[in-house]
């Protein structure tokens, strides 16, 4: 048993020494990063500052831009939106890339230059003067895959109050991202420190991936050993002969003794949560055909299309007092519809009806009951519908890393019979998958979501006392690898000057 002590206590040592300051680097971007997130641009902040779609004059037929695609027959989606302004017809082909189509002449849209990234700012912050700052396919805030459609990337720098940087997509000539400058400043010791985003080159980086599991896995391995060694050091009956139940007399390392009984399991949860997020090994992968948003929702827009023009669809929507943004055309459970988003991301339904036309909130529920049969391949085991958020499909803040996903109420939660359990919450308003997930991926949300950030539906309720939690243990964490790192330091110099002089001795 001694021997087997030793040997954790040496691992405790050692490990401790490596990653000491990492893991003081990591709780000081963790709590950059509960207050100011990665910079994104969030469907409701892209969506109000489009112009608004001109309801006279708009637009040409949606067959006509669709005759535009170089692969027309395999289009995935079309969007009516406004660039630099005007409107255009964005179209997503077969091969996941996208067009942009004028949607007043008709003609597909030119390359997107120097120019027309700089319309495209200045449309996006009117009023603020802009300069061209080239090109990127990406740096350190592009990462996304997301993003992939619409590289390289126009950078135009504002001269507004926050010092806004916007990225244009030279697929289509839309804002993609804005970044102002406090964000990308708190970011350098907050998300992008955090990820050790300085050793990425591309999404989905695999050296990057696994230099942080391997690291993560030492951070794991030195605060269980940790935890193990304080807790048989620590004299639960009785004490030391220096009056402590603690046997160091050296204030570091008895504060370092203490602090690691305190909050050493909070370290240690933290750092095994953020290796688990990296999905070590595809350990959360869906092992059947589950996961993913699904395609069920119907053809393709050139297949299937509501007979409707789109200024009459818009002329539909404002007798309703609904002014849009954007136009989707979409299909669900065979019937064509169009999907109607205004300034805020609230959205309104133009479906077929016995009148004609008519304009919906939102799906009846025996039409989103026959679509959930039809969404997967696979028998249903169990419907609900959730009108408030529970431990699987909630909301974040806009700092989290999901802040930028709405995750509408109510909801159907559809739960499939298949090997991997799926679970697809249907947006009831949209037709639209919010989220779905199968059985590992729901595991993961335990291991990594709720142990690395405490989020659960109550504790995302309590505000600012979540926070202060998180606050206060941080730096709990952050004085135990402070006192790691000085007793490192000093194991390092006691190694060092023993070895030199070893080797300078005269007998040497």
């Amino acid at each position: 048993m001694n021997h087997i002590k030793r040997y954790i206590y040496l691992i405790h040592r050692w490990t401790g020494i490596l990653m000491c300051l990492l893991m003081a680097l990591w709780l000081v971007s963790g709590i950059v990063m509960l207050f100011i997130g990665h910079p994104k641009l969030t469907p409701w902040e892209r969506l109000a500052a489009l112009a608004p779609l001109p309801a006279s004059g708009c637009c040409i037929e949606p067959a006509q831009a669709l005759a535009q695609s170089r692969a027309a027959a395999e289009v995935k989606g079309l969007t009516l939106t406004s660039i630099r302004g005007r409107p255009h017809y964005v179209i997503q082909e077969g091969n996941g890339s996208l067009a942009a189509v004028d949607a007043l002449s008709g003609a597909r849209a030119a390359v997107v230059d120097r120019q027309a990234a700089l319309d495209a700012a200045h449309a996006f912050r009117p009023g603020a003067s802009a300069t061209y700052a080239g090109q990127v396919d990406q740096d350190r805030w592009t990462h996304s895959r997301r993003l992939n459609a619409h590289r390289p990337l126009h950078v135009v720098e504002l001269d507004d109050a926050a010092a806004t940087r916007v990225y244009v997509s030279s697929a289509t000539g839309e804002v993609v991202l804005d970044a102002a400058a406090s964000e990308r400043n708190w970011n350098m010791v907050g998300a992008w420190l955090h990820w050790l985003n300085m050793l990425r080159d591309q999404p989905g980086d695999e050296v990057r991936t696994w230099t942080l599991i391997i690291l993560s896995g030492l951070g794991v391995f030195s605060a269980a050993s940790g935890m193990a060694n304080g807790l048989w050091r620590w004299r639960f009956a009785g004490r030391y002969k220096n009056g402590s139940r603690s046997p160091y007399r050296e204030s570091y390392m008895r504060w370092h003794h203490l602090l690691g009984l305190g909050f050493g399991l909070i370290l240690f949860t933290w750092i095994f949560s953020g290796l688990m997020s990296l999905n070590p090994g595809g350990i959360f992968d869906a092992k059947g055909q589950g996961g993913g948003h699904g395609a069920a929702h119907g053809s393709s827009p050139t297949q299937l299309r509501l007979a409707l023009s789109p200024g009459a669809a818009l002329d539909l929507l404002k007798a309703e007092n609904f002014y849009a943004k954007e136009l989707e055309w979409r299909v669900l459970d065979g019937e064509a519809f169009i999907l109607a988003r205004n300034a805020a991301n609230d959205t309104r339904l133009v479906v077929a009806s016995h009148e004609g036309f008519s304009v919906l909130l939102r799906w009846p529920e025996e039409r989103l009951l026959r679509a959930a049969a039809t969404l997967r391949p696979y028998p249903i085991a169990a419907l609900e519908t959730l009108t408030q958020y529970d431990s699987y499909y909630y909301a974040r803040n806009a700092a989290s890393m999901y802040g930028n996903y709405e995750r509408r109420l109510p909801v159907l939660r559809i739960v499939y019979g298949d090997a991997d359990r799926t679970w697809v919450h249907l947006d009831v308003r949209t037709g639209l998958v919010e989220q779905s997930t199968v059985q590992s991926q729901r595991a993961r949300r335990w291991l990594f979501n709720l142990l690395h950030s405490w989020d659960l539906p109550p504790l995302l309720a309590s505000g600012w006392l979540r926070e202060a939690v998180l606050v206060a243990l941080s730096i709990g964490g952050l004085l135990l690898s402070v006192t790691a790192a000085v007793i490192g330091l000093r194991r390092i110099q006691h190694w060092t000057g023993a070895h030199q002089k070893r080797y300078s001795s005269p007998a040497r």
